[in-house]
């Protein structure tokens, strides 16, 4: 049978119409095809595939040509140095994401025993990254999708991760307990739905509710800035991820409804990426 070499180097030829990262996309599945790390192909590049790997393989590098994400051919997506489970029912947890992560532990990282809740938690990234981070917080995290909520908590059981509670509700209907939070994060639906990157990339195969939002896609934002008010603690934090053009509208918004200290930070990239304010003292 062919060679991991030559198997990469058809796979490549195959992918590059395609995608621009046609090398890393056949290492990565070939990796997984084989269990094995992407080093091992160039330290074993002679070794034979059997059959059922080199059909396997092309099954994968054929969905790969029609657009489907690699994640969801692998069904794993590193997030903060975590193996997270995703599928077709989850967003794919992008790097972008973990500036929130970031920005939580910078400006909580004293609280200790904070209670912390995750709107929308997709596969569990957020609220999974931050447990492992602070065993001592207690996380809450819910989706309104059961689908989406039954990965993460599949991912926290898998991790042994044990300091979240999952909740299947909108937004704040279902969470009843506790009654404030000293943070509230959220990655939203925040893409309009005429967005003409829907159709493009991987975006294609996403969940549409976990990226639309009506009102240019500020809806649910704004949902989220107005009833967090109510639930957050005296000085509790506010993180929200939006997109890199949508700055201004969110800060007026938090700034609109009272919120304090509020700021946006960029991303890895260079773009306004979260914005986030604090509640009002009494």
């Amino acid at each position: 049978m062919i060679e991991i070499k030559l198997s990469l180097e058809q796979a490549v030829s195959q992918l590059e119409q395609y995608t621009d990262s046609a090398r890393i996309d056949a290492e990565v599945l070939l990796a997984h095809v084989l269990l094995k790390t992407r080093t091992y192909l160039y330290t074993h590049p002679e070794l034979k595939l059997s059959k059922q790997q080199w059909l396997t393989f092309q099954q994968l590098i054929a969905r790969r040509s029609l657009g489907t994400p690699v994640a969801y051919l692998t069904g794993t997506r590193e997030f903060w140095s975590l193996p997270l489970r995703v599928n077709e029912k989850t967003l794919i947890p992008r790097p972008e994401t973990e500036l929130i992560v970031e920005l939580t532990l910078a400006l909580m990282g004293n609280q200790a025993h904070a209670r912390l809740l995750d709107l929308g938690t997709g596969s569990g990234a957020i609220a999974l990254a931050l447990a492992k981070e602070r065993a001592d917080w207690n996380i809450t995290a819910c989706d309104y999708s059961e689908d989406a909520l039954r990965t993460a908590q599949e991912n926290a059981a898998r991790l042994e991760i044990n300091n979240i509670r999952f909740y299947h509700s909108n937004w704040f209907s279902h969470i009843t307990e506790p009654k404030t939070f000293h943070v509230i994060v959220s990655n939203p639906p925040y893409i309009a739905a005429n967005d003409p990157h829907l159709a493009q990339g991987d975006v294609r195969f996403e969940p549409q509710q976990a990226l639309v939002s009506a009102k240019e896609g500020l809806y649910d934002i704004e949902h989220i800035i107005k009833h967090s008010l109510a639930r957050l603690t005296e000085d509790g934090l506010l993180l929200i991820e939006h997109g890199y053009g949508q700055k201004t509208p969110v800060t007026s918004m938090l700034n609109d409804y009272g919120y304090n200290d509020v700021k946006s930070w960029q991303d890895w990239q260079g773009n306004d990426r979260v914005s986030g304010g604090r509640k009002i003292n009494s």
